[in-house]
């Protein structure tokens, strides 16, 4: 991830500096590229927090699964 974001600043700097736009062009582009790349990595952030979420909640369960298999089987009883 970390190679992939480096490139694409090097090829946003490249792409700028060979750009035939005027000043103000080029600074609308890249003010639109940041947002898009922004909105990108949020994008990217929430839906590895969902991910996470999700395990946590499915090795909760689990868990939970187990330790009454466990009680049902020592005869003790649940909280």
């Amino acid at each position: 991830m970390k190679s992939f974001l480096a490139g694409l600043g090097i090829g946003l700097g490249l792409g700028i500096l060979f750009a035939p736009m005027s000043g103000e062009e080029t600074r609308n582009n890249l003010s639109q590229r940041a947002s898009d790349l922004a909105d990108s990595a949020r994008d990217l952030v929430d839906s590895g927090r969902e991910r996470v979420r999700t395990t946590v909640s499915a090795i909760r369960g689990q868990a939970e699964r187990f330790s009454g298999a466990v009680q049902d089987a020592t005869g003790t009883e649940r909280p």
